[in-house]
């Protein structure tokens, strides 16, 4: 019987050097979209598909990370104070009560694999969320939900996936993979960045994952591969043979918004969709683009 998923993990101790100076002294997960982080979309997803227990894994310069998620009650009473409600509620609504949230500082840069091994002592023998921030996926139905789904039915861990061109196959962990149903795909292999051409396939894992708590031991025991990095994915390598690993093509529009290019797109479409500036926005564009570029 699959577990009921509790715990999220949320690697943030990157730098985010392509968005320097922007990121120097803020974390890249704190770049908002419109008018949220990075970081809070990938913490309300997690809860949507059930998570209680939120895991940042940190590094230098994260602070601002932990004081999003804390209360500010100064702020609160200055806006109670001044009557605006709306705003209070929407600060106050930012991560709902039965939330925790658990900050590790992954010690020196030792790639995602080792973050996520940072994590095992919160997580212990469960099954848990691994969520990258700079993937923001916009669904009907959260992706992590979608992938939950996944999870109940069949259990072992589950890899959320895309196509990709076949030019890009090098920027991604790509996945070998034989269809079971629609959209889901056991995995037969799995290499981290490989060169077009070398590639297995054009099926990339795009930064969301359900883990079973088999991962830590295969972690541990792995020494530093491609980067000179930790690889996670060296590390779901290693699991494939002691249980199934599936691949999920969700459904959703990914941005990469660890490129600038794919923040701004993120941006944009938010703004379009956004309750009060939609509209205004839409007009913006439409008038701008007569004008010409």
């Amino acid at each position: 019987m699959p577990r009921v998923i509790r715990t999220a993990v949320f690697p943030v101790a990157g730098r985010g050097t392509r968005f320097l100076p922007a990121t120097k002294a803020s974390p890249k997960e704190m770049l908002p979209v419109v008018d949220k982080p990075l970081i809070q979309y990938a913490v309300e997803e997690a809860l949507a598909a059930g998570a209680e227990n939120l895991v940042f894994i940190t590094g230098s310069s994260k602070r601002a990370i932990e004081d999003h998620f804390d209360s500010d009650l100064e702020l609160e009473a200055a806006l109670a104070q001044q009557g605006k409600q709306e705003l209070l509620e929407t600060l106050r609504g930012i991560l709902p009560r039965q939330a925790n949230c658990i900050y590790i500082r992954q010690a020196a840069p030792l790639g995602l694999g080792h973050a996520v091994l940072c994590a095992r002592p919160v997580v212990g023998n469960e099954p848990f969320f691994v969520h990258l921030a700079d993937d923001l996926i916009d669904a009907a139905v959260p992706c992590l939900a979608q992938m939950a789904a996944v999870h109940a039915r069949h259990g072992g861990s589950v890899l959320g996936v895309q196509t990709v061109l076949a030019a890009e196959t090098e920027k991604y962990g790509i996945v070998a993979a034989d269809p079971e149903s629609e959209r889901v795909s056991v995995v037969s292999r799995i290499v981290e960045k490989p060169k077009p051409g070398q590639a297995p396939s054009t099926l990339a894992v795009v930064g969301r994952y359900i883990l079973s708590a088999g991962i830590f031991s295969k972690l541990e025991k792995l020494g530093r591969g491609a980067g000179g990095e930790i690889q996670l994915t060296d590390g779901i390598a290693a699991l494939l043979g002691d249980e199934p690993v599936r691949a999920y093509a969700f459904e959703g529009k990914r941005y990469d918004c660890g490129s600038k290019l794919g923040y701004l797109e993120a941006t944009v479409e938010y703004a379009l969709k956004h309750p009060e500036l939609g509209a205004d926005f839409a007009r913006y564009l439409t008038e701008r683009l007569a004008r010409g570029l």
